[in-house]
């Protein structure tokens, strides 16, 4: 088995002119957690729809554990998928609808028995094995659709939303069950989300895609820290964004020019003295100050007026509208006889951050900070 379980090299996707995929590279190591990440309609379920062999590519080719699956029938490229809607015989009971594909096969009974019930035992599911579609929870019945599809003892596992269906708690429960599933299995999991916070939680390696193209890979630290793009840092969790202009640079020290204060950023990214370019800040990393926590030295900080505060148990986050009208997002942690929190609406503030927590990124004339 090689390293790449699964290669995309120049895949695309047209229907009736419209690109819904546009030369698409993605490698796939063998047993990781992979998941593709956008907005609808950015082409995660298509991308996952030929990889399967529901559809085939407009251009490009696909290769399943080293070999070329152009023309080659779902059924036999040893990849199953998991639909949103599980898509359970309701006719059957828990036992029937995992063993489906095993008698298609025509394997023999007693093999059939030995698989299903590892199987069972593997997704926690043995007192249920007489039991019909309807009469399961909505977990219950994910984990018997994980299990019909990898008794077929698959080299590849797609999941189309699997868990969009599932209430906040029992989503919650599954996203951890079904990574320590992956785990356990050791089969190579892709997932599709339109669910960050899934996406990061859950992922070995995260795909961000928009408007059919891909817009970065990397470990969920790597995508939420260090985003290649404004479209990736929109997108993966929230973000406050500040047009500046470079100034002077010094290695990695820049000097810009932020709503009209002078700012020292770290960047490694080659940029040029009169560069215009984002800046990326957190709501996390940005912090905020009262008027007696300043003692007067706000050289580096930006005044505004506090216009919401939302009290999450552990967090406070804050809707600060900085004195050129932007709004921005703060996020106060709770701390030990810390009663920095209590900030009311209409409070004077101030916020700033720690050099080095931004991201300074190229500037985009289509998006607006």
């Amino acid at each position: 088995m090689t390293s790449n379980i699964i290669e995309l090299r120049g895949v695309s996707k047209s229907i009736h002119g419209h690109d819904i995929l546009q030369n698409i590279n993605l490698e796939v190591h063998n047993g990781e957690f992979l998941t593709l990440l956008g907005p609808s309609g950015c082409g995660k379920t298509t991308l996952l729809r030929l990889i399967s062999g529901f559809e085939t590519p407009t251009t490009g080719h696909i290769f399943i554990n080293g070999k070329d699956v152009e023309g080659l029938p779902p059924h036999l490229r040893h990849v199953h998928t998991v639909f949103q809607s599980y898509a359970l015989f309701p006719h059957m009971n828990v036992v029937e609808n995992i063993e489906f594909g095993l008698r298609c096969q025509k394997l023999p009974k007693n093999e059939i028995d030995r698989r299903v019930a590892e199987v069972l035992k593997t997704v926690k599911l043995e007192k249920y094995a007489t039991r019909k579609p309807e009469q399961l929870s909505g977990g219950q019945q994910q984990r018997v659709a994980i299990a019909r599809a990898v008794v077929n003892r698959p080299l590849v596992l797609l999941l189309d939303e699997p868990l969009s269906s599932l209430d906040y708690r029992l989503r919650k429960t599954m996203q951890i069950e079904l990574k320590q599933l992956q785990r356990k299995l050791g089969i190579t999991f892709i997932f599709v989300t339109h669910d960050q916070e899934e996406a990061l939680s859950m992922s070995d390696r995260v795909v961000v895609m928009q408007e059919g193209c891909i817009e970065q890979v990397g470990t969920p630290r790597q995508v939420y820290e260090n985003p290649e793009n404004l479209a990736v840092a929109k997108f993966i969790g929230e973000a406050n964004i500040f047009e500046s202009e470079i100034i002077a640079i010094d290695g990695k020290l820049i000097t810009v020019d932020i709503l009209g204060r002078r700012r020292i950023v770290k960047s490694t990214r080659p940029f040029s003295v009169g560069d215009k370019v984002h800046i990326l800040v957190r709501p996390e990393d940005l912090r905020v100050w009262d008027q007696k926590e300043t003692e007067g030295d706000t050289a580096d900080m930006f005044p505004g007026v506090v216009e919401e505060v939302i009290y999450k148990g552990t967090t406070v986050d804050l809707m600060v509208r900085l004195f050129n009208n932007k709004l921005v997002a703060a996020t106060e942690f709770f701390d030990e006889d810390d009663d920095r929190l209590e900030y009311a609406i209409g409070e004077q503030v101030w916020t700033t951050w720690v050099s080095g927590w931004e991201v300074v990124l190229p500037y985009e004339e289509t998006v607006t900070a």
